[in-house]
């Protein structure tokens, strides 16, 4: 299996990189897996006191391997089969919510649907000015739904009502301005490697305290309504309409609604 997510420490500071530059670090299973090792890996270094999630090419994540969902997607695909892999996806952005020291979004590119769930994930999150973000799952017959369960604590409910829907892309300091970032920076690595910094003077114990004070009630929600969802997303995924919007993406043309 190939390496999809690079693996380094420097010092008080564990960087998973996003390294599948040919599918935009879309999120195969392969990759979903990958950086849930990853987050593991930092979470048992006794040496870490915090994590940087970052991103290799001009994309931070594209969302759902579409070329993997309709292949063994759509109607073909049992429906237990599409369950297992949503909640895999559901696992890690758990993983990143309760990881026990920050983690740092670092994002110099494009995000697209579920990408976004990572960044909603992570408890702080730096975005060039160049960077845009989109919510584009209602275009090919699905909806956010698991990841509703990291974007809707953060972002504002008058731009989760807009942006849910549109499609619509947005900069970086929209999202900061509607609470999906933190900051919109120009220097991206210098702004992450300042906030690092002041993260590595924390304790363990401080730290693991102080952030759980910060997802302690997203957590809450987050497994009243994880299962639900997961099930929601695996149905969109396999049905008919989904499965003509990923084709239609995929072919660059319109799709042919059914419903």
């Amino acid at each position: 299996m190939s390496t999809l997510i690079k693996y380094a420490v420097d010092g008080a500071v564990a960087r998973l990189t996003l390294d599948s530059p040919h599918n935009r670090n879309a999120l195969s299973t392969a990759l979903v897996d990958q950086l849930h090792q990853g987050l593991d890996r930092a979470a048992a270094d006794p040496a870490v006191r915090v994590v940087v999630i970052g991103h290799t090419g001009g994309t931070f994540c594209a969302g759902a391997d579409l070329s993997e969902s309709s292949s063994g997607g759509g109607p073909s695909e049992p429906r237990d089969i599409a369950v297992d892999r949503a909640r895999e996806m559901t696992k890690t952005l758990r993983a990143i919510l309760e990881l026990q020291m920050p983690v740092i979004g670092a994002i110099d590119g494009h995000v697209r649907a579920g990408g976004l769930g990572l960044v909603g994930a992570c408890d702080l999150v730096v975005a060039g000015q160049n960077s845009t973000f989109a919510l584009t799952e209602a275009r090919i017959g699905v909806a956010p739904s698991i990841i509703s369960l990291t974007l809707l604590p953060k972002m504002t409910p008058r731009s989760a009502g807009r942006y849910f829907v549109t499609g619509e892309k947005f900069g970086a300091a929209e999202a900061a301005a509607i609470g999906l970032i933190t900051l919109a920076a120009d220097d991206v690595e210098g702004t992450v490697a300042g906030l690092t910094a002041e993260i590595a003077k924390g304790s363990p114990q401080g730290l693991a305290a102080s952030k759980a004070l910060t997802t302690a009630t997203i957590l809450r929600s987050f497994d009243e309504r994880a299962e639900d969802l997961t099930r929601m997303s695996a149905e969109l995924f396999v049905s008919d309409e989904a499965r003509e919007g990923m084709l239609a993406f995929l072919q660059k043309r319109p799709p042919s609604w059914v419903g």
